[in-house]
């Protein structure tokens, strides 16, 4: 059995990380570690395990790995200080603040031998994972455009908080681009065993602003026109000011039809033939933010594959090594909006 900690135990340990361990059978959830102790000893009451007083005793109590779940300007610390401790690591996205830090993750991973997942739990959707397949089998054809979305009301209902740390650009370094659109654009690499090579984005703060009523200092939506590698173009939405029902949408059009997932609020999957002929897939729905903070479903599937991943040794969609493309997407699509200009993107 894995013996695992968390450090950081905000909303997204309290919701997910935490609850999806003590449902897998092969983890022993041992101990938290948060930078404010009321938190940690409320994981520790509520799943068993010890409340911490530092990441460093977390790290030498005997954990075999750790989710790091800390504010996204710490992530690559925090991360390297676990792997070269000896200790297995899924972090949440966005991997790190900079280029140069998810390289350095990456780099740690190697040295140390251990494994380095990334909390792209898209990947693992019942509809992305068969339309990854359609569209490798080519039953769309060529894709010649798509357009993705994921938008909802913000952090602040997700997190309860007005004053949202995610709000913060010296605690979370970017904003939507980041929080929504690195799913998006690890998404996309996935369904269409493809990378993106060229962006042109425009990011901009329209509307969330602090309590005191001034602009909230990252970004709050972000466009961006992508081209892949194989020469797909399409767009990119993301949003925190989609104030009523979150749309976590892709299509993908291909010369010889069309594949909607998540675009029909029953059947998560559908497919389009040019004749006008359909197939309906009714495989799951995503977990949206709404059902983990009303109490309702759990389990994105991200955990599971963690545990899976540590205990067969074999690789994983969740990979640091997929994770850090998105990342050079994500940089780029920044440095774009910045210069205002098409940015290549150097792998």
């Amino acid at each position: 059995m894995l013996k695992v900690g968390i450090i950081g135990c905000g909303k997204i340990t309290q919701v997910r990380h935490a609850p999806e361990y003590a449902e897998n059978p092969n983890v022993n959830l041992v101990g938290y570690y948060d930078e404010d102790p009321r938190r940690s000893r409320a994981m520790a009451e509520e799943f068993g395990g010890v409340a911490f007083n530092s990441a460093e005793e977390l790290l030498s109590s005997g954990v075999d790995a750790v989710s790091v779940c800390v504010a996204n300007v710490a992530h690559a610390e925090m991360t390297i200080k676990a792997l070269n401790a000896g200790v297995h690591v899924l972090c949440e996205k966005p991997m790190a603040a900079t280029m140069e830090e998810c390289e350095d993750m990456l780099k740690a991973a190697r040295i140390s031998g251990k494994r380095l997942l990334i909390g792209q739990n898209q990947r693992l959707a019942k509809a992305h994972q068969k339309a990854r397949e359609l569209i490798i089998n080519g039953e769309i054809g060529r894709v010649i455009t798509f357009r993705t979305t994921f938008g909802h009301p913000g952090p602040e209902g997700w997190t309860g908080m007005k004053n949202s740390w995610f709000f913060d650009k010296k605690r979370a370094a970017f904003g939507t681009m980041a929080d929504l659109g690195v799913h998006k654009t690890d998404l996309l690499h996935f369904l269409l065993d493809d990378e993106i090579d060229e962006v042109t984005a425009k990011i901009a703060t329209l509307d969330k602003q602090f309590p005191d009523g001034s602009p909230i200092t990252v970004d709050d939506n972000a466009y961006c026109i992508y081209q892949t590698k194989k020469g797909a173009v399409g767009t990119m939405h993301v949003s925190w000011t989609f104030y009523g029902e979150e749309d976590n949408s892709t299509i993908i059009y291909g010369t010889k039809g069309v594949i909607r997932c998540y675009h029909h609020p029953k059947y998560s999957l559908i497919v389009e033939s040019p004749n006008g002929a359909k197939i309906y897939f009714q495989l799951d729905q995503l977990t949206s933010n709404k059902d983990q903070t009303s109490g309702g479903r759990t389990n994105t599937g991200v955990i599971d594959t963690f545990v899976s991943a540590l205990i067969s040794g074999e690789a994983s969609y969740l990979d640091a090594e997929e994770s850090i493309k998105a990342m050079r997407v994500i940089f780029a699509a920044e440095e774009s909006a910045h210069k205002g200009s098409t940015i290549h993107i150097s792998q």
